[in-house]
């Protein structure tokens, strides 16, 4: 079941400025901030390690600087 919600154009934007890749759903991305949300909740300082970790990852990302997986397979021999 699907269902439409409204948003500020604002928030809209946050949220774009949110998603890894182009084609990445609304969806995906609330259930990511969801997750993050909850993770503080119950680990705090977990949280914010956790946090930081995938803004740098995100940065990697947007860089492409990343292995594909054929190549994360060679590295590590699968």
């Amino acid at each position: 079941m699907e269902t439409t919600i409204r948003l500020n154009q604002a928030t809209k934007v946050e949220l774009d400025a949110f998603k890894q890749y182009k084609s990445e759903s609304y969806d995906e991305l609330l259930r990511k901030l969801i997750y993050l949300v909850k993770m503080c909740e119950k680990e705090p300082k977990l949280s914010q390690k956790t946090i930081l970790e995938i803004k740098e990852a995100r940065e990697r990302i947007k860089k492409c600087e990343f292995y594909t997986e054929d190549e994360a397979k060679k590295i590590l021999g699968l």
